[in-house]
């Protein structure tokens, strides 16, 4: 039996799907007479390949984080995209909510691997819409230029099936899921942030205690 949904249609602090430029962007990318899914496959094309996916930018000021910046910027790591496709989805009145996960993901360079100091990539968010009476999810984190660079095919959703998967040469897969934090309404931000400082430290290093605010652009070109 399916949880109550109405959570997953209200705006939340990272999701501001109330935003005027998010609802303009989520109408402008599909048209109101289409089913659900129609809306969502819609909606996941234009993220992933309209934010410009951008790892070494990461954010850690919770009021610097939401779809609408997102939007504004025009990049984003995974979450910030989910973060935006999320409210995408909650415009158009389709329950959307975010997961999150550990993963080994071979679609990277060594310098981002460098940077993390580690092949696991922490906190890896992804999106799960209510479709035709079950949740299917999706990742909008690489967009087809990147995937186009490092020469495999963007991922693909038809809104029925997951799509979570980069394949890789003969069958295998770029992303694979280690462990699984659960499903959310919005971004747990204080188990975001701990989660890195426990599995990335060096990032976090000279960051006072208590401060309230940080970025970290280690590497960054």
């Amino acid at each position: 039996m399916l949880e109550n949904t109405e959570k997953y249609l209200k705006p939340t602090r990272f999701i501001d799907c109330d935003n005027p430029l998010v609802r303009d962007y989520a109408m402008r990318k599909t048209s109101e007479n289409k089913s659900a899914r129609e809306k969502i496959v819609d909606l996941y094309y234009a993220v992933r390949d309209d934010i410009l996916y951008d790892p070494y930018h990461l954010i850690l000021r919770p009021e610097a984080i939401s779809a609408s910046q997102t939007l504004l910027r025009g990049t984003g790591y995974c979450i910030e995209k989910s973060l935006l496709l999320a409210a995408c989805g909650r415009v158009h009145g389709v329950p959307a909510r975010l997961g999150f996960s550990i993963v080994q993901n071979h679609l990277s360079t060594q310098k981002f691997r460098d940077m993390l100091r580690s092949d696991k990539f922490v906190f890896h968010g992804y999106n799960e819409f209510l479709i035709d009476g079950k949740w299917v999810k999706c990742t909008p984190a690489f967009n087809k230029s990147l995937c186009e660079k490092f020469g495999t095919a963007p991922l693909d959703f038809d809104g029925i099936h997951d799509s979570i998967f980069q394949e890789y040469h003969e069958g295998k897969k770029y992303m694979t899921y280690i462990h699984e934090y659960g499903q959310f309404d919005d971004l747990p931000f204080e188990l975001f942030a701990a989660e890195l400082k426990k599995h990335y430290p060096h990032l976090f290093e000279g960051v006072q205690r208590d401060a309230p605010a940080w970025d970290v652009n280690a590497f960054k070109d």
